[in-house]
């Protein structure tokens, strides 16, 4: 059991990496069409669009946000399975 839950400890931490690459290739231009950058979007993709489609139903969502905060609450979702994790 040990070794499964350091097995998704580590998948975990790996997914924050990519995340937080994530967020910096959004800051440079024409970043997307690199195949390492299109990789990393294709694995954080399916993480990060049903928290927008969340924000958008909530009441802090509509067409007009200019800020993503899905990254933001993707974070803070891994740190809690990180840290129940790590109490077992």
């Amino acid at each position: 059991m040990e070794i499964v839950l350091s097995v998704l400890y580590l998948f975990l931490f790996v997914l924050e990496i990519l995340l937080i690459i994530r967020v910096l290739l959004s800051w440079i231009p024409n970043s997307y069409d690199n195949p390492v950058a299109q990789f990393i979007i294709m694995v954080t993709e399916p993480l990060l669009s049903p928290i927008r489609k969340l924000i958008e139903k909530s009441i802090f969502g509509g067409k007009g946000n200019v800020l993503d905060f899905s990254p933001l609450i993707a974070f803070l979702v891994i740190r809690i399975l990180q840290n129940m994790i790590g109490k077992f």
